[in-house]
């Protein structure tokens, strides 16, 4: 799945990434409404991880999604 099918179903995708990243609070995604820079700053921020590694991360979930 690329990121704008992502975008374009985030209401469904929302859940998914919540499952994925359990910390993300509801309004965190509702927020970032799909925008992948503001989910890897969140991921980022809540997980304390590198750019690199938060764009990874989103990377590997797209795949499986």
């Amino acid at each position: 799945m690329n990121w704008d099918q992502i975008q374009g179903q985030w209401k469904q995708m929302k859940g998914k990434a919540q499952e994925r990243w359990g910390e993300l609070t509801d309004d965190e995604l509702d927020q970032a409404q799909g925008d992948r820079e503001q989910m890897e700053g969140l991921i980022q921020q809540k997980y304390g991880k590198s750019k690199e590694e938060a764009r990874e991360e989103v990377d590997k979930w797209m795949a499986d999604a």
